[in-house]
């Protein structure tokens, strides 16, 4: 059924479940993944903004997304993984932080435009 939009449904449904997944399940962190999770929220937070941009831009597609979220978060905890291989983590760490910043406020500043026209 091409023809139906959903809209935002979906989405806000999938957030809605996820939330109450989390409150509900509880889920821990193992010790040793503790240092890559907050690069990895960054990095989806990235593909989550990149994915609004696109929908307002109107050039979203769904596999886009989906491999964009997962190879950003892959790639971000590998970098930061490597970094700790290489006793330079932190360094690593900070500098995927800094890039992937810089990326969430262009596509911030770009969502701003689109939806206030400013």
């Amino acid at each position: 059924m091409k023809g139906i939009r959903t809209g935002p449904v979906i989405p806000i449904l999938g957030l809605a479940v996820g939330i109450a997944a989390g409150v509900l399940v509880d889920p821990s962190v193992p010790l040793s993944l503790q240092p890559y999770l907050p690069i990895a929220v960054v990095a989806a937070l990235d593909a989550v903004f990149g994915g609004i941009r696109a929908r307002l831009d109107g050039i979203f597609d769904a596999k886009v997304f989906v491999v964009s979220f997962i190879s950003n978060v892959v790639i971000a905890a590998l970098i930061v993984f490597l970094g700790d291989q290489l006793g330079v983590g932190a360094q690593l760490s900070t500098a995927v932080i800094v890039v992937l910043g810089i990326r969430i406020f262009g596509n911030a500043a770009a969502i701003r435009r689109h939806l206030i026209r400013a």
